[in-house]
């Protein structure tokens, strides 16, 4: 059989604002994109890519632009890496809920004038709140991921990521099993979210006004409610290899060695 992938986006979501039902409002514009094509109805086994920016504006995470600076303080649990320019200072930062981000993911684009916007408190949590509410409404088992934008530390650009997800497999583990040519594989997971998540943004994007998408052909991934969440994903403590940036290791260098020095002459001095 030849393998197959479908992406369409779901168009007729209008804008969100705190404390809209977004479980309605996506099944509303699947229903009526449907009754227009009915190819496009959802079926079990179809995977929903939802941006967290619609997740986030239900939630109540708006702040004023004024205050972005605050908000990207209180979210922050660590500095991996900093940079002064002209307009400030660049940060990336790990955030509270375990992403690695620029400027914790706080973000001004496609949100109201003079308004800042914070993730999901909880993706997980928004992601199965959703896939619970759709499955009931809509009568299907489908799978949701939450996704947000970010760049990576050795390539230009930027590209969509998992950051929640419920009802559906994270990864692909391979470890175990041959390659093509019958040599064992040692390493390979394909993190199949996020690989989901940028397929998905091919449909969805920036500019389109469509924060919604449906992937079709990856039945296989869809699972129960309680399989883990996307925060499972994320490299923290010892696992983390890149755990500061290079200026930040120099420092923290530094500071330890002058530490000691100072300590060896306190010595000697007693």
């Amino acid at each position: 059989m030849t393998p197959r992938l479908s992406l369409w986006g779901i168009t007729g979501i209008p804008e969100i604002s705190p404390n809209d039902d977004l479980v309605a409002l996506i099944a509303e514009a699947i229903t009526t994109q449907s009754n227009a094509d009915p190819d496009l109805a959802l079926q079990s086994g179809d995977i929903l890519v939802v941006t967290s920016k619609i997740v986030s504006k239900a939630e109540g995470m708006q702040v004023p632009a004024a205050e972005r600076e605050q908000a990207i303080a209180a979210d922050t649990v660590r500095v991996v890496a900093e940079r002064v320019h002209p307009g400030g200072t660049f940060r990336i930062v790990e955030t509270r809920q375990g992403l690695v981000m620029a400027a914790a993911g706080i973000d001004m684009s496609n949100v109201p004038e003079g308004t800042a916007l914070r993730l999901p408190a909880d993706p997980d949590a928004s992601a199965r709140a959703l896939c619970t509410g759709l499955r009931e409404r809509l009568g299907v088992d489908i799978g949701i991921i939450v996704t947000d934008t970010i760049g990576r530390a050795w390539r230009i650009g930027q590209t969509d990521m998992a950051i929640g997800a419920a009802g559906v497999q994270l990864t692909d583990d391979l470890r175990g099993a041959n390659d093509a040519n019958g040599r064992p594989l040692h390493v390979t997971q394909a993190v199949i979210v996020d690989e989901i998540a940028g397929a998905a943004d091919l449909v969805k994007g920036k500019t389109t006004g469509i924060p919604v998408a449906v992937v079709r052909g990856l039945d296989r991934y869809v699972t129960d409610l309680d399989a883990p969440g996307a925060r499972t994903l994320s490299r923290t403590g010892d696992d983390d290899m890149f755990r500061f940036g290079s200026a930040e290791a120099y420092r923290l260098g530094y500071e330890a060695a002058m530490a000691e020095m100072n300590s060896r002459k306190k010595q000697k001095q007693d």
